[in-house]
């Protein structure tokens, strides 16, 4: 084939997602299932991913869902093997579980900006702000641990959810942007440790994106868009918010084997130009 005909095919291949049941977990297993994948749609609920399933077996895919908690290694392992006994193998692992705790989260985005009587950042409880670095960067780490014997054996490949805030920090959520930049530097770290198992490990980097997740940061109760819109939206060269259907096309790259077969340690920006703008 040549390099003007490459394709994503993952015919005959299994793809695990956690987060699988949210916005873009979701599409992430609509996108590897019409790629021919098998995909293990993996939640706290194993229900919360029936929709899903029953979207790409409508499209004519393959999937089933299962119960998983990325901060328990115990449930992790009995997806494991849950998705084993019901594909055989694990070729593909993408790490989606994570996301803003909304009580981790600043009011403000300087001190100086403080009101009388508003929450501020030493008034956030430290355990709210440790539950944002766990499920975010434990969730990343204790899936790839587990998953990761399986997917030596496949030669397979693991995609991570990176961040703008690993470039630089985000206003308002110091314990995200944190979890963030250490989750690039653990994709950077587990590329070179599995490279000669033929395990390509890389990770996503969205920009902003309108999800149910974030949308009480982006619009007001009137549907109008905040102050902080308008700055994301100024920040961004290409002046909008992405469509969650705009990441798809850099996960099926990653998992692409003739594509990306020496691309490994690679945190790959969907942002719009937000991480290269300085403002000026």
């Amino acid at each position: 084939m040549s390099s003007n005909s490459i394709q994503t095919d993952l015919s005959g291949k299994v793809a695990v997602v956690t987060g699988g049941s949210g916005v873009i977990g979701g599409a992430f297993c609509r996108a590897l299932a019409e790629s021919g994948a098998k995909v293990a749609v993996l939640g706290r609920k194993a229900e919360n991913g029936a929709p899903v399933v029953k979207a790409i077996e409508a499209a004519g895919g393959e999937a089933q869902s299962f119960a998983c908690n990325v901060l328990d290694r115990a449930s992790i392992e009995a997806a494991r093997e849950a998705v084993l006994a019901g594909f055989g193998r694990v070729d593909i692992l993408v790490n989606c579980a994570g996301g803003v705790v909304s009580p981790a989260t600043i009011p403000q985005d300087q001190l100086a900006d403080l009101e009388p009587g508003m929450a501020s950042f030493f008034t956030v409880e430290p355990e709210q702000i440790h539950k944002e670095l766990d499920l975010n960067l434990y969730g990343t780490i204790l899936p790839t641990q587990v998953f990761g014997p399986a997917l030596v054996e496949a030669k397979g490949c693991v995609v991570n959810i990176s961040s703008m805030g690993a470039y630089g920090p985000l206003t308002r959520i110091p314990g995200y942007s944190g979890a963030k930049a250490a989750i690039s530097n653990f994709t950077e770290w587990a590329a070179n440790y599995f490279a000669r198992s033929g395990v390509r490990v890389n990770a996503i980097a969205p920009g902003f994106f309108q999800t149910t997740q974030n949308h009480a940061l982006q619009f007001d109760a009137e549907g109008s868009p905040t102050p902080r819109t308008a700055k994301i939206l100024a920040g961004t060269p290409m002046g909008r918010f992405g469509q969650v259907e705009e990441l798809t096309g850099a996960l099926l790259f990653l998992v692409n084997e003739q594509a990306a077969s020496f691309v490994t340690g690679c945190i790959l920006p969907v942002d719009g130009g937000f991480h290269c703008y300085l403002g000026v």
